[in-house]
């Protein structure tokens, strides 16, 4: 099996998460600019050829439009245009960014380390990742 990556897109900042090989566990990666995403995407896919890119979706659940939206569905066109064999999959990912602030603070991480641009997108990307698992 390949693993699967995660994203989770953002104006600023996009975390990423991939999955072990079993796909059975998610875990944070890495956070990049979102003007970097793609070169951070072709090198990852070139090392790791991975066969699915989760993406998190907010408001799925609503089915309405978020600020964020437009920009995911802009990145998903732009990785399907690149990949046209990659299955592009969307998750819901509302409340990951609340949830993963309260891991990091179950973590035991301090305030000022938890404020680091990137380390909730990371972690926000690995519970849109739990998600898509949990329902394979």
């Amino acid at each position: 099996m390949a693993k699967v990556l995660a994203l989770d897109i953002g104006g600023q900042r996009t975390g990423l998460a991939e999955s072990d090989p079993l796909q059975m566990m998610a875990f944070p990666l890495k956070t990049v600019a979102t003007g970097e995403l793609m070169e951070a995407l072709e090198a990852y896919i070139l090392l790791e050829q991975p066969k699915t890119v989760v993406i998190g979706k907010p408001a799925m659940l609503r089915k309405g439009q978020t600020n964020s939206t437009e920009i995911i569905e802009i990145w998903a066109e732009k990785i399907h245009v690149r990949w046209p064999l990659m299955e592009i999959v969307f998750v819901d990912e509302d409340f990951t960014s609340v949830e993963a602030s309260q891991l990091l603070i179950k973590g035991g991480m301090r305030k000022s380390k938890r404020k680091e641009k990137g380390t909730l997108d990371k972690v926000a990307a690995s519970l849109i990742l739990e998600r898509y698992l949990a329902m394979h």
